[in-house]
């Protein structure tokens, strides 16, 4: 099973990749990002990427396998002001499940309940619903959702979601007001009855969706890590520079009014019974960053201070948003060569990885050995970082495109 992300948020708000181990608890509600919940007296031992803002998660992994991840749908049904955020939902479903199938039931559970709400946005307002994807080694799930209404479909083979609801009529289960709908109507269609129109059009969410369905269906049974890493760093012309983004593209560049969302961090988990490795970026722009092996039994390693939306020379997520401004302020000049170091090194942590894998798996290695490949992976990074940000000058952008990152960059206190 293969599980992969990118996080799209508004491109000051730093991203954490976090471990919380299992723990046990005494009180009886826990404070999410709007509301309290119900607390459980143990949660089990989750690895987050999470906004650095809100209690919840945009995509994660717990100790058992299961991970998930979501994004925000557009719908006509009511967005409450206050509620729970799909990325909290995230994080009470990873600390209290242990396969797809009871995350399925509870995040179901959750949504007829209490419902969801709350704005998704630290910067501005931003209310929507949420689908979700839920995996474990075995099994996987989508699960799409307009106010209390909700389908799910099992997935067999391959699927991909973006900013767009995908089930029309073929969901293996619903909730029971949209199997009144179609009781009423033969030709009753989810994602037609409940989209609004006008948001889901200008997010280009079915534009991206129907890029990486294509991308996945036409490699199916050869899908591969480096294959997955291509895909979320993917742009939609080949010409490509940060001035000429699209909405369109998976691996999102910050671009002013109509395309505000950058992608912040990402993850490709891949899910066997035996060995499961979860490779996050922890950075912005899977294109201009280094996947990194992360364990359970490894950690994750320590990234400085927690990041806020303000620049900080001591946070691991600006540290490397300045390298990656930097570059895109002088974009033709420099990204041949970084990429060919960047690409150099992927491949080398890959490599390495795999080979530790296969040794693990023969029994030739011990688990207690995963730390150090994770620390050894984040090092060789630093070293891309420390090497590149002596070399990147910064350049001179468009008129437009560059008012429009100064004021990102006065907004982050961030001066070049």
């Amino acid at each position: 099973m293969i599980f992969a992300k990118n996080s799209d948020r508004d491109p000051n708000e730093a991203q954490i990749i976090e471990f919380i181990p299992r723990q046990k608890h005494v009180e009886n509600k826990v404070k999410l990002t709007y509301v309290e919940f119900p607390q459980v007296e143990e949660t089990y031992a989750v690895i987050l990427s999470r906004p650095w803002w809100m209690y919840g998660a945009e995509m994660g992994v717990n100790e058992f396998g299961l991970t998930i991840g979501n994004t925000a749908v557009f719908t006509k049904e009511k967005r409450e002001k206050v509620g729970i955020l799909g990325m909290d939902i995230i994080r009470l479903a990873l600390e209290r499940a242990k396969s797809s199938k009871e995350a399925l039931e509870f995040i179901i559970s959750i949504i007829e309940n209490y419902g969801q709400g709350g704005n998704g946005s630290y910067e501005h307002r931003l209310y929507y619903h949420n689908s979700f994807i839920i995996v474990d080694p075995k099994d996987a799930w989508v699960l799409e959702t307009a106010g209390k209404n909700w389908v799910v479909k099992k997935i067999e083979d391959v699927y991909t979601i973006s900013n767009a609801l995908t089930i029309r009529d073929d969901w293996d289960l619903a909730s029971q007001s949209v199997e009144k709908l179609r009781q009423k109507n033969k030709n009753f269609s989810f994602s037609k009855y409940f989209s609004d129109r006008f948001y889901t059009y200008f997010s280009h969410g079915k534009d991206r969706r129907t890029f990486t369905y294509k991308k996945l269906d036409e490699k199916k049974g050869e899908i591969t890590l480096e294959y997955v890493m291509e895909v979320l760093s993917s742009h939609q012309i080949e010409d490509f520079s940060p001035e000429k983004g699209s909405m369109r593209d998976i691996c999102m560049h910050y671009g002013g009014l109509t395309r505000p969302s950058q992608t912040a961090s990402s993850q490709i988990s891949l899910l066997g019974e035996n060995f499961q490795v979860h490779y996050f970026t922890g950075t912005s722009l899977p294109c201009l960053s280094v996947f990194k092996p992360i364990y359970f039994e490894g950690g994750v390693p320590e990234l400085g201070e927690r990041p806020t939306n303000k620049y900080s020379s001591k946070n691991y997520w600006w540290r490397f948003e300045v390298l990656h401004r930097k570059i895109q302020t002088n974009y033709r000049t420099y990204i041949a060569d970084f990429l060919k170091d960047k690409n150099e090194l992927q491949l080398k942590i890959i490599e390495k990885e795999v080979d530790f894998r296969k040794k693990y798996l023969e029994g030739k290695v011990d688990k207690c050995e995963l730390s150090g490949l994770t620390k050894w992976a984040f090092d060789e990074e630093e070293k891309l970082l420390e090497k590149w940000n002596d070399i990147v000058k910064v350049g001179k952008l468009p008129l437009f495109y560059s008012m429009n990152w100064g004021r990102v960059n006065k907004k982050a206190g961030l001066i070049f």
